[in-house]
């Protein structure tokens, strides 16, 4: 919500990320992380936001109050924490499926390893005068030759990625 709130309402003041960035004192890539919902501003800064795009600290997290009451700095850095502790829950999802993800591309490239090593490169013994066969037989084994080849260093990058995506207690 607060990520969809500082794009509209930056848009509406005609600003760009970058003229946005500038008056904020920060890089353009931070606004734009903000407007993705990559991270959020700290209270400081989302006081200073509010500031520079003339709008109360409520409507920029999305409630719709009329009232001219102040916001406290307590409440905001509530609602703050709100939105850190969703951002977190994302990226810990995407962690799991990411690890989970290479742990299954470690199994599929282990289990072709082992069908290829048990069908021992059948085509060899094959009757290549049939163009068909041929065909196949040249199939297989390029499939064979590239696989053999690539399979290590997919396996060896799929298990450094298993290792850095491990939950760390």
């Amino acid at each position: 919500m607060l990520s969809e709130n500082i794009k509209a309402i930056r848009k509406s003041k005609g600003l760009s990320q970058q003229e946005l960035a500038v008056r904020l004192n920060v890089v353009r890539q931070t606004v734009s992380k903000w407007e993705q919902g990559l991270s959020v501003p700290d209270s400081d800064v989302l006081i200073s936001l509010s500031e520079v795009l003339e709008t109360p600290v409520s409507t920029l997290l999305g409630e719709t109050v009329m009232e001219t009451e102040a916001d406290t700095l307590k409440a905001i850095s509530e609602k703050l924490e709100v939105i850190n502790l969703q951002l977190a829950q994302r990226k810990s999802t995407r962690r799991k499926i990411i690890y989970w993800s290479l742990i299954s591309l470690c199994a599929i490239l282990v289990i072709v390893f082992a069908v290829l090593l048990e069908l021992e490169s059948p085509y060899l013994g094959w009757n290549y005068s049939d163009p068909e066969t041929a065909v196949l037989g040249v199939l297989f084994h390029s499939f064979e030759w590239l696989f053999i080849r690539f399979a290590p260093i997919i396996l060896a990058g799929a298990t450094a990625g298993i290792i850095l995506t491990r939950k760390r207690e």
